[in-house]
């Protein structure tokens, strides 16, 4: 007697690697849950802004095509877009810690789309961040253009891609389920250094030079060149493109040796 296998137990690729809105939409519902990564990514970078930036001297002094109170929120803006994305990839950490991502690589969801849900998440969170800043800056005195405003909050938010490979990074590179309390103050660090809290113009000689290697960097000066103030965006363009280049890497390391356990 030959013995034939059903069709239903023949195990299917779904389309698109099992890419899909449900997906998407069950992966953000998660975040939002996560009521400390909501406070941290929609709260606290509005807090710093109204904090650091709302000085009635700020709001009539220039800087470049805006005033100082605008360019403060948008470097606030980015240190929220940066622990929303980082964030939003660091995920994996507590998915790996409870079982969940091993119970994933055993259904047809293929790997890189996993990858592409974490950074589609981790860039809407990123996106919302941005808003509530700009939102906040708003009604408080920032001075910008629209269109200036516009082109800041979308450079802000395409180069904020960097942290979400980097939370995906530390996410498979850290066993713990609190990853966000280690790179919660890392972040902090890095905004000081790269010059989101301080402008680097205040700092000279050795800081200032190792300053400008710090992923945070690239990722203000950019979102910052609307205002039209003389930053090296040639240095800042690199510093994106070599921190996206490692932080790919490093997660793509990670997630083979990862995946290679089952």
């Amino acid at each position: 007697m030959t013995i034939t296998t059903p069709d239903a137990q023949v195990r299917r690729v779904p389309a698109r690697g099992g890419f899909s809105p449900t997906i998407l939409r069950l992966e953000l519902r998660r975040l939002l849950r996560n009521r400390r990564a909501v406070i941290f990514t929609l709260v606290v970078p509005s807090l710093f802004f109204l904090l650091f930036g709302t000085d009635q001297e700020y709001r009539t002094e220039q800087a470049g095509h805006g005033n100082l109170t605008a360019w403060i929120m948008v470097s606030m803006a980015v240190y929220g877009a940066m622990i929303a994305t980082t964030s939003g990839g660091a995920m994996v950490a507590t998915e790996r810690a409870v079982g969940w991502s091993r119970q994933l690589r055993l259904t047809p969801l293929h790997p890189v789309a996993y990858v592409l849900v974490k950074a589609v998440v981790a860039m809407a969170m990123g996106a919302v961040a941005i808003v509530v800043v700009f939102v906040v800056g708003h009604l408080v005195g920032a001075e910008l253009s629209t269109g200036r405003l516009l082109a800041c909050g979308v450079l802000a938010w395409v180069c904020s891609l960097v942290f979400a490979a980097f939370g995906l990074f530390m996410g498979y590179l850290l066993p713990s389920e609190n990853v966000m309390q280690v790179l919660g103050p890392a972040l902090a660090v890095l905004s000081l250094a790269g010059g989101l809290f301080v402008p680097l113009s205040e700092f000279s000689g050795t800081f200032a030079d190792v300053a400008r290697l710090t992923p945070a960097y690239g990722v203000g000066e950019l979102a910052r060149a609307p205002f039209g103030d003389g930053g090296d965006l040639v240095l800042a363009t690199l510093n994106v493109v070599v921190w996206a280049a490692i932080f790919v890497a490093g997660a793509a390391w990670r997630m083979s040796r990862d995946t290679a356990r089952v």
